[in-house]
């Protein structure tokens, strides 16, 4: 089985991706930056960590998921220096759940002011 969730967003359509993608009994969630209605949330790496991680939770929940499902989470941050301050807002979400980690040092994102993405992938017992 696949499903494909979206958000609506003209550049899924555009880069022809999907906001989540479920195979199986597994959920592949895209990048996910700070973006809300009025542009990007936070100015710094914990606030915008936060803000996303509560944007995935909700990619999760409609797709049927948890947080407690999460096995992988990616970190991609523009200043690796800053790997603390993402990691204290990631471990107040996982802390007693414990996901595969990965933190990524990348250049700029498109948006100057994004300084955090996410990803992540969920699997649900078979």
């Amino acid at each position: 089985m696949r499903k494909i969730f979206g958000t609506g967003s003209v550049w899924e359509q555009t880069l022809g991706y999907s906001r989540a993608v479920q195979v199986d009994n597994t959920l592949f969630i895209s990048a996910t930056a700070a973006s809300g209605e009025n542009g990007i949330v936070g100015d710094d790496f914990y606030s915008q960590t936060r803000f996303i991680l509560e944007k995935l939770g909700s990619v999760l929940e409609d797709a049927g998921f948890s947080y407690e499902d999460v096995v992988q989470s990616k970190l991609y941050l523009t200043d690796i220096s800053k790997w603390e301050d993402a990691g204290r807002a990631h471990g107040e979400v996982f802390g007693e759940i414990r996901p595969t980690l990965s933190l990524v040092h990348v250049l700029p994102f498109l948006d100057p002011q994004m300084l955090v993405e996410i990803e992540l992938v969920a699997q649900k017992s078979a």
